[in-house]
């Protein structure tokens, strides 16, 4: 995958894989599509994703060997650190080989534990396969997409499955805010149900779910997808003031009726 990044994006990022991967337990490091952004977008972020065959360093260690930097943070786990070397904001995400391992076999497995990766999603494999590999000990990552793309029929089926049944849940979540005028569930349901039904056109076209942020334009570069899906798709999205909760119930239903029928 081939990102464009700001000169100045470009020397931070190789800083920082030249730190990173001089530690003994990385395998690669990678870089996530949100660094193509430009450096002024509020999507923009310099991404890394370091995938570990041990522990990695403590965070105050990590923190000390970092380019200087203002506002570090860590994750509870201590497997994500946030910082801002200057006006950029930095992540960088520490992801262990043998859990990737773990999934991807029972991805291709597709068997009874299916429930583990359902609970999760797939972006995790997404971000494998749409990234731009900075550092490579080995041929681990070419050889894990490869195994990616062997997934079978039956893990797209039954995850479409999985996440049809949960957006056909939140259908009805939504249907009962609404009779309640329950605004909190309202917003909560509404949003879980195109989050969802999304989610199943992607497995449905074979496709790993992307980042939220992107879901609005890619899932309308799906291949297969309902008739007028464009139009209710984006009459959904309308803010409540431009359409009634009761009509956009009504799209919903219609949303979920043609994807079922697909």
């Amino acid at each position: 995958m081939k990102y464009t990044m700001k000169p100045k994006v470009r020397e931070l990022a190789n800083e920082l894989v030249a730190t990173i991967s001089s530690w003994e337990s990385i395998e690669a490091i990678c870089l996530n599509e949100a660094a193509a952004e430009d450096t002024l977008d509020p999507y923009f972020a310099l991404i890394l994703d370091v995938y570990t065959h041990a522990d990695v360093p403590q965070p105050s260690a990590r923190a000390a060997a970092y380019p200087p930097h203002s506002v570090f943070e860590t994750s509870p786990t201590g497997s994500k650190d946030r910082f801002m070397v200057g006006e950029l904001p930095v992540r960088i995400e520490y992801k262990s080989v043998e859990r990737i391992g773990e999934l991807t076999e029972i991805a291709l497995r597709s068997g009874s534990d299916l429930w583990k990766i359902r609970n999760s999603g797939t972006y995790v494999f997404y971000r494998l396969v749409h990234c731009k590999p900075l550092y490579e000990k080995s041929a681990w990552l070419d050889v894990t997409n490869s195994t990616l793309e062997t997934i079978s029929d039956s893990f797209w089926v039954q995850m479409r499955s999985f996440y049809q049944s949960t957006m056909d849940h939140f259908l009805s979540d939504f249907g009962a805010a609404l009779m309640r005028d329950d605004p909190f569930h309202y917003m909560v349901s509404s949003a879980s149900f195109i989050k969802y039904a999304c989610a199943a056109l992607f497995m449905e076209n074979g496709q790993f779910e992307p980042s939220h942020r992107w879901y609005f334009s890619k899932v309308q570069e799906l291949k297969t997808l309902p008739d007028d899906f464009a139009g209710r798709f984006e009459s959904f999205l309308r803010r409540d003031t431009e359409l009634p909760p009761a009509r956009k119930y009504e799209i919903a239903k219609l949303l979920a009726t043609s994807i079922i029928k697909l």
